[in-house]
């Protein structure tokens, strides 16, 4: 007869509430037992001591005798620290799909372009920052004319900035007037198909 440590399931529907047994393996789940060890509630938070229970002598006599831990049951006495339980190890499963792995190519590469474009940038501002060193001294003497002919030519730009808002103010009265005849005749139509219904 073949001894298996299993878990034999009781509570009502949707709340369910786990026996820790040793059993014949070929008796059904939920059927006759030789022997209750412990108690599982999966219903309880996982750092609650209430949630897995074992009578630890009894789990190690029946290993002793050579009763095989199911999986599950096996992760529990390896947490009580009774029966060390293999790793298993499937490194195909945790590897990324094909679509997962070209979005973190193309990631991987704008991140790239990203860096070389902000290295680039340092590079000229450095440039730039070298440049204007040397050459301080022609641009203070360009600068107060290049500050005149700016004052010249926005002299003009208001000039026609004040022109357009003229023509703006003349064209918004006329635009009221217009809109002012067109709502007098909307309500003389609305008023004669009133009367007609």
């Amino acid at each position: 007869m073949s001894i298996s440590i299993r878990l034999s399931r009781g509570g009502s529907k949707k709340r369910p509430y786990y026996r820790i047994v040793v059993a014949n393996s070929r008796s059904p789940r939920d059927g006759k037992y030789l022997e209750q060890i412990g108690t599982y509630n999966p219903l309880l938070a996982k750092d609650s001591p209430e949630r897995v229970k074992l009578i630890e002598d009894r789990a190690r006599y029946w290993l002793g005798v050579g009763a095989q831990p199911t999986d599950r049951v096996a992760r529990f006495l390896d947490a009580a620290g009774i029966k060390e339980r293999a790793a298993r190890v499937n490194p195909k499963k945790g590897e990324p799909g094909e679509k997962a792995k070209d979005r973190a190519e193309e990631k991987a590469a704008k991140i790239v372009e990203a860096e070389e474009a902000a290295r680039a940038a340092e590079e000229e501002a450095k440039a730039a920052a070298a440049a204007p060193a040397v050459e301080e001294a022609p641009v203070a003497d360009e600068a107060p004319a290049a500050e005149e002919a700016p004052a010249a030519e926005e002299a003009p730009v208001a000039e026609e900035a004040a022109a357009e808002e003229a023509t703006a103010a003349e064209e918004a009265p006329a635009a009221e007037e217009a809109a002012a005849e067109e709502a007098p005749a909307a309500d003389e139509a609305a008023g004669e198909e009133q009367a007609k219904g």
